[in-house]
């Protein structure tokens, strides 16, 4: 239940996040007067609309992104003679600049949000509470770095019982009060030996008996994590951590795009999440490890972090990429508006007349092209997330 609420919400976020992106190119575009006669979120047939004004506001069956209507976006587009001083290719330079960029911004700007949201409200992790446990995993992952597996035993500590919030007291009789402490004890003992584990559970000592596992590389396994201790920050501190972790995040997206081509090849290997093919995923992966992340046993504000994280995530690195300078993208519009105002400013130095618009027509093809290969990659993402999908570890 908890993972398809996680998945739910990353949907609503995702929706929530494309208005907000075309939210931003309608108000700037009717900031500035252009005539903006639709706006919708999905693609494909209309389930439901309202015209409002001069406008159409309405859902689609597809809810795979969205769009606004800009009446004469390009030359391509045959406009009415009353509507075409109010046409976006009539418009000055740095106003279409604006417009096409707003949509990014907007993306830019929640992400940014969230993150102080992260820091003021939620708060930041600054260690452990003592031997109280946070988390309880589920197994004993036969490679820690994929994560759960179904073939995988359940850990020790689910199996004795262990609930987040427990007091871990002591561990085969050595009486622990640090998590360093805690962990010698558990690697002191052999695997495979039952050992009492005494918990303080709201006040009430109760013992409970946990069968050590092997986990590779770490010896005796129990299978608990510590409750971390999280301290909200004022308003600067905020602000400092939400600048911090946007540009973290922006030089993650550049890095994943540019490993993309590295990437493709492990999508669909056994080792996925060891590879460039684990950094990369599609909407239908990130539902999923947002869907994980609701699932986990973990206290609700690394939860409720970690899905504001992923938000944010998302928005920034679909933010930047639509600023690349390719068609259809934004970016690509962009690189053509600037283009356009170089060029004459460049005649108008040399004293000759403004060449104009550029010819869209000998673009399309490029369009039709970046466009297919866009839908290809994204369809290969999502098959990948769907056969192989990527586990938290």
């Amino acid at each position: 239940m908890s993972f398809l609420l996680g998945v739910a919400i990353f949907v609503v976020a995702l929706l929530g996040s494309i208005m907000l992106h075309e939210a931003g190119h309608f108000a700037t575009a009717k900031w500035f007067g252009m005539k903006a006669t639709q706006f919708f979120v999905g693609f494909g047939r209309t389930i439901w609309s309202r015209q409002k004004g001069e406008t159409e506001y309405g859902v689609k069956a597809i809810p795979a992104g969205g769009f606004v209507k800009i009446v004469g976006m390009t030359d391509l587009e045959e406009v009415d003679p009353a509507d075409e001083p109010r046409s976006f290719r009539r418009q000055p330079g740095w106003q279409r600049i604006i417009v096409l960029a707003a949509g990014s911004f907007m993306h830019f700007a929640l992400a940014f949000v969230l993150l102080f949201i992260i820091a003021a409200g939620i708060g930041l992790e600054t260690g452990s509470a003592g031997t109280t446990v946070g988390a309880v995993e589920s197994c004993v992952p036969a490679n820690v770095n994929l994560g759960c597996a179904k073939s995988d035993p359940k850990s020790p500590a689910s199996e004795a019982g262990v609930r987040v919030g427990d007091k871990i007291v002591s561990i085969a009789g050595i009486r622990v009060t640090s998590w360093t402490q805690m962990g010698k004890a558990i690697r002191a003992q052999h695997t495979g030996s039952a050992v009492p584990v005494v918990v303080d559970r709201r006040g009430q000592l109760i013992t409970l008996h946990a069968k050590l596992a092997s986990l590779t590389g770490h010896g005796a396994y129990l299978g608990v994590s510590p409750l971390a201790v999280f301290q909200r920050v004022g308003p600067t501190g905020a602000v400092s951590y939400a600048g911090h972790e946007f540009w973290t995040m922006l030089s993650g997206s550049a890095s994943v795009v540019a490993n993309l081509p590295k990437a493709i090849p492990d999508l669909f290997a056994k080792n996925r999440a060891d590879t460039p093919g684990g950094q990369v995923t599609s909407v239908v992966g990130a539902g999923n490890v947002t869907g994980q992340v609701l699932e986990a046993r973990i206290g609700w504000q690394p939860k409720v972090g970690l899905v504001l994280l992923i938000i944010a995530s998302l928005n920034i690195f679909v933010g930047a990429f639509n600023l690349l300078p390719l068609l259809p993208l934004d970016g690509g519009h962009l690189a053509v508006v600037i283009y356009e105002r170089a060029r004459a400013w460049l005649a108008r130095l040399m004293g000759r007349p403004d060449p104009g618009p550029v010819d869209y027509r000998r673009l399309v093809p490029v369009s039709v092209g970046v466009f297919a290969l866009l839908v290809g990659v994204g369809l290969l993402l999502i098959m990948a997330d769907l056969v192989n999908p990527v586990h938290l570890q």
